[in-house]
């Protein structure tokens, strides 16, 4: 009588391990931490031309990058090989460049790192002027440039050097904050 137990047992049991063996696979489902959404990976582009404009659709600024590419968990756009073109409330046409940029979103904050330059004329003159520095912060909205960082500024072919720089360009400003060293005669 055991004997026919064990091999009803076994049979059961061949019968259960074939169907389980034998249904389709279920797939597994990937959730994120503690339930959240997945995270969005933002945007990426190559060679980017972005053109930011003011409230009277006149552009304040624009962006040339050889890539940019969106960073949305702390809403900043990342930007290699900048280009950067705005006009000063005097009509002055300024350019700068750099090796990195990062731009925040709805801030109007523009920042510059790594060989930036800036040109443009100075209020005033009709001096071509070239700012250069490592970093630089452009806040496009009161278009006003700083730097805390040594910077140069070349004009007529003479150079000053100071540690920091604030340029109010609405105002047609431009002063070199502290431990400026060189000599300027127009």
């Amino acid at each position: 009588m055991m004997y026919r137990l064990v091999a009803v047992l076994a049979g059961l049991a061949l019968v259960v391990g074939l169907v389980l063996l034998s249904a389709p696979q279920r797939e597994a489902v990937v959730t994120s931490a503690a339930g959240a959404p997945p995270r969005d990976p933002g945007y990426a582009a190559l060679h980017a031309h972005l053109v930011q404009t003011g409230a009277d659709g006149q552009p304040l600024y624009s962006l040339d990058a050889a890539r940019i590419s969106e960073q949305p968990d702390d809403e900043t756009v990342l930007l290699t090989q900048v280009q950067m073109g705005f006009r000063a409330a005097s009509g002055q046409q300024w350019t700068a460049r750099a090796d990195r940029g990062e731009l925040g979103q709805d801030t109007g904050v523009v920042q510059l790192d790594g060989d930036v330059h800036v040109a443009g004329v100075l209020p005033g003159t009709q001096d071509q002027a070239e700012i250069s520095t490592d970093h630089l912060s452009f806040d496009t909205h009161a278009q006003v440039v700083t730097t805390p960082d040594p910077v140069t500024l070349t004009m007529s072919g003479r150079e000053l050097h100071a540690k920091g720089l604030v340029a109010r360009l609405k105002e047609g400003q431009l002063q070199l904050e502290s431990a400026v060293h060189g000599s300027y005669l127009p």
